[in-house]
């Protein structure tokens, strides 16, 4: 993360979450060798971890907020639990400390472009302090609301993605078994009323967008198991506001499977391939 001196904060290798000073460094950063070294002189600290608790770890237990100078601004970028990211709010609070919960879309490819969408929970003067340092990161930065609000943003945007790119991958499986090619699908709904950034982004199948991991075997832009990470947290919300929604959580069971097993390693986008055999077509 951007501290004052430039340093990289060198998150503990938690699953998932590897640290990344090696690549950091061939790009002009001068990584640290730990986190806490990384925040005592920062004045803005940005944090992306897997997981609401290794979150709040490195928060309390791992000592970042009693490491950084009072009134540093902490901004979480992960993706995690609304109530993990207002807990992360309130011990940023108690530690005499400014916070924003800020996770983005735009997968590996929007990161390395600086096309992200940043989606922020937290106070309007936390979010103009950090928005300079978004802007530099992404192409849009949305002040969603109060605490945990970016989050909030985050699991809804990505239920949509979901539940969108099992419908494409389903109407690109029955234009195969009634013979239309798959270049004349997407010709038509790229440009109909079936176009969304699941189809004329991260199409599904190889060929009609150059640029989608379709065409490279799939490897993942946004990995098959966080978007099943997503979906399990708008699950969890889903149930316990009571809310009616049976396409989400069939998406959220879907992509459990699919990450649990072959989708392990690919883009969330492969979700075509476990549609295929139930329906007799070529894999």
């Amino acid at each position: 993360a951007p501290t004052r001196g430039g340093a990289e904060l060198g998150a503990p290798a938690f699953q998932g979450g590897p640290h990344r000073g090696p690549a950091a460094g061939g790009g002009g950063v001068a990584p640290a060798p730990a986190p806490i070294a990384a925040a005592a002189d920062a004045d803005v600290v940005i944090t992306m971890l897997p997981a609401g608790g290794h979150v709040l770890a490195l928060y309390r237990e791992g000592g970042l907020l009693g490491a950084a100078r009072p009134g540093t601004l902490f901004v979480d970028c992960s993706t995690i639990d609304v109530a993990d990211a207002r807990a992360a709010h309130q011990a940023a609070g108690a530690a005499g400390h400014r916070s924003l919960d800020a996770p983005v879309s735009g997968g590996v490819v929007g990161a390395r472009a600086a096309s992200l969408t940043f989606m922020a929970g937290g106070g309007a003067e936390e979010f103009a302090a950090a928005e300079p340092l978004l802007g530099a990161m992404g192409r849009k930065a949305v002040h969603c609301g109060t605490a945990g609000a970016g989050q909030a943003a985050k699991i809804c945007n990505n239920m949509i993605l979901a539940v969108s790119m099992i419908g494409v991958s389903e109407a690109f499986v029955l234009a195969e078994s009634l013979g239309l090619d798959h270049q004349a699908l997407y010709d038509v709904a790229s440009t109909a009323s079936g176009q969304c950034w699941a189809l004329t982004v991260n199409c599904p199948v190889p060929g009609p967008v150059p640029g989608s991991p379709a065409n490279r075997d799939y490897l993942p832009g946004f990995a098959a198991p966080l978007m099943a990470k997503d979906l399990a947290l708008a699950a969890n919300a889903l149930r316990a506001g009571g809310v009616e929604a049976p396409l989400g959580l069939k998406a959220a069971e879907l992509y459990a499977d699919f990450a649990a097993g072959e989708g392990a390693g690919l883009d969330f986008s492969a979700i075509v391939h476990t549609l295929r055999p139930r329906n007799g077509t070529p894999a």
